[in-house]
């Protein structure tokens, strides 16, 4: 009888360890991570570079990547060293990859980056 409940007791004893155990497992699961819940979205933002510049007659000859010309009459932002010096109007003419906009404000030099934004 004594062996009976010694068994009883030890069979009891592992069963509630064995159930507290897997509780700790399941509270401790980690949260989600922010980086699994990211949306990413591709950048369709027209980007060029500055080829030549005419102080005198105010405009800029641009280059851009094949097939990513920016329509006429569009306003885009000349940047130097990361700041924003000056502000185009595309005019035209359209060359391939070339095109020409006028210096609405500010300066440009040859090797600014041209963004639409």
């Amino acid at each position: 009888m004594k062996n009976t409940f010694l068994w009883a007791v030890c069979l009891t004893a592992l069963l509630a360890a064995g159930c507290a155990a897997n509780k700790t497992r399941v509270s401790a699961a980690p949260a989600a991570s922010p980086v699994s819940t990211a949306i990413v979205t591709p950048d369709v933002s027209l980007v060029a570079k500055v080829v030549s510049v005419n102080a005198v007659g105010r405009f800029v000859v641009l280059n851009f990547p094949a097939g990513q010309l920016p329509k006429p009459e569009a306003t885009m932002f000349l940047y130097r060293a990361g700041l924003k010096v000056a502000e185009i109007k595309i005019t035209g003419p359209q060359d391939g990859n070339n095109t020409v906009g006028d210096i609405v404000s500010g300066d440009a030099a040859a090797g600014d980056n041209v963004r639409d934004q």
